[in-house]
């Protein structure tokens, strides 16, 4: 493997089609894509700051690296990623990408981050305003995130999330086989029009949360008293332990609670308006 030590560069493609480099305290400069098309990639204490370094990169590790906001769209349409240990500064980062491991990383302009990726495992990952974080995306496994941003998760399949503290309105919109475990999710419209969402030893705070919800199941689950006028339209199965400030008009299943504020039951119920709710 090539090693690169000390090195700046800038403006076009300067590293471009590469393979088997090992760049170490290297500054790229404004530019664009100083690393495009190019294989088995190792950048430790690297600063980045021009715009798409990394696109079209298959196999890679960054470690104890800086992409600052200057660096755009730094990693799109790549493969078999490791980063460890570094700053993101900048919104939209990893697009149309296979197979990516974070540890440790932090993005704090997250925006439009993590779309349409196909095995990702996050692991002990900050992120902030991270709006739209996640869109269709798959076969994502992630533990200890602290997320704050809002419509995160949207149209996702195959979601393993545990121990993570989630600020986000509108999650998990339209989402199929995620579960959730030993996490908090605080944000108003959660989880609607998603199928075979399961939350288990969750905290949940929000507005009519997990609504028009298909396969829905909670165990072992508590509500905030923010977490009114829930499970509207929905197939459930939920354990809640605790208050639940008021339940609207469910489709079918069965809610467990060990109190409950207000129960509506309408003429716009759906059918078949035959799901059972037990206070215990």
């Amino acid at each position: 493997m090539e090693l690169i030590n000390n090195k700046e560069f800038g403006g076009e493609r300067p590293l471009y089609c590469k393979k088997g480099l090992r760049l170490e305290n290297v500054t790229i400069h404004a530019g664009e894509s100083a690393l495009k098309e190019t294989a088995e990639i190792e950048a430790e204490n690297c600063r980045f700051e021009g715009k798409y370094p990394f696109w079209c990169c298959q196999g890679f590790k960054v470690k104890n690296c800086l992409f600052t906001e200057g660096a755009r769209a730094a990693l799109w349409y790549s493969s078999d990623l490791l980063m460890e240990d570094t700053l993101v500064e900048t919104p939209k980062m990893f697009r149309e990408m296979e197979r990516l491991t974070l540890r440790r990383v932090r993005i704090p302009n997250a925006a439009e981050t993590l779309w349409s990726c196909r095995g990702v495992e996050l692991d002990d990952v900050e992120i902030d305003k991270g709006d739209y974080l996640f869109m269709h995306s798959s076969d994502v496994k992630i533990d200890g995130l602290k997320l704050q941003g809002n419509y995160s998760f949207q149209y996702c399949k195959n979601v393993e999330i545990h121990n993570s503290v989630l600020h986000t309105k509108d999650a998990f919109w339209e989402t199929e086989n995620v579960t959730v475990y030993d996490s908090v999710i605080l944000g108003e419209y959660l989880g609607w029009y998603s199928k075979g969402l399961k939350l288990v030893n969750c905290r949940i705070g929000g507005t009519q949360p997990l609504c028009y919800a298909e396969g829905l199941v909670m165990e072992n689950c508590t509500m905030e008293p923010d977490a009114d006028l829930a499970f509207e339209y929905s197939c459930v199965n939920a354990d809640i332990k605790g208050h639940v400030t008021s339940i609207k008009n469910p489709r079918s299943g069965c809610i467990k609670a060990g109190l409950v504020g207000e129960i509506i039951l309408d003429e716009n119920i759906k059918a078949p308006a035959d799901c059972k709710i037990i206070v215990l």
